[in-house]
């Protein structure tokens, strides 16, 4: 079997200023076409959050030795303010409150649910990033005691994946979480 030859770290980095340089030029073009066509509505800012969005993924994806759990991180809160931003755009009509965020933390948490089962050994190595989303999941319980969303049942939902997700994971690694306690503090 042949494979394709490895592409060199400086032609790879070329390659990525000239699609980033392309994506400025796109954004740029979306945003005069938007402007001298339909002023009234933003279309092209929508575009163009697709466009940074995709780059934060990509640029976060090229580094070397990516942790998973970081992605998930990243993905969690790059999708979730992506949504927001959407939606403010088309209005506030609030579905990203009521909906997208929700699924977007139950999705983050099942992941890192299967993370920590999959590779219950390097659960240490996920623990922070487990905890910083539980933390970002805690958003529903503000939309819910502020009275942002018009029907609770998702972010109930989420709240309650990840408060279970977290007991879980836990649970599954809670002789590995003692044995570095012990290993890292001497006890």
């Amino acid at each position: 079997m042949i494979y394709p030859e490895k592409i060199k770290a400086k032609k790879s980095d070329k390659i990525i200023k000239i699609l980033m340089s392309s994506s400025f030029v796109i954004v740029f073009v979306l945003w005069l076409i938007n402007k001298l066509t339909t002023p009234t509505m933003p279309w092209a800012a929508l575009a163009n959050a697709g466009i940074v969005y995709t780059w934060v993924v990509v640029i976060y994806s090229v580094k070397k030795n990516i942790n998973i759990a970081g992605h998930v991180l990243l993905q969690t809160i790059a999708i979730s303010i992506l949504m927001f931003y959407i939606d403010y755009m088309l209005g506030m009509k609030g579905w990203a409150i009521n909906i997208a965020i929700p699924i977007i933390i139950m999705v983050a948490n099942l992941t890192m649910l299967v993370l920590t089962i999959v590779s219950y050994k390097k659960y240490m190595k996920y623990a922070i990033y487990q905890l910083i989303i539980v933390l970002f999941s805690m958003l529903p319980v503000i939309f819910v005691t502020e009275h942002m969303v018009q029907d609770k049942t998702l972010s109930i939902i989420a709240i309650g994946i990840s408060v279970l997700n977290f007991i879980i994971c836990l649970i599954l690694s809670a002789k590995d979480v003692k044995e570095t306690i012990i290993r890292k503090f001497h006890f």
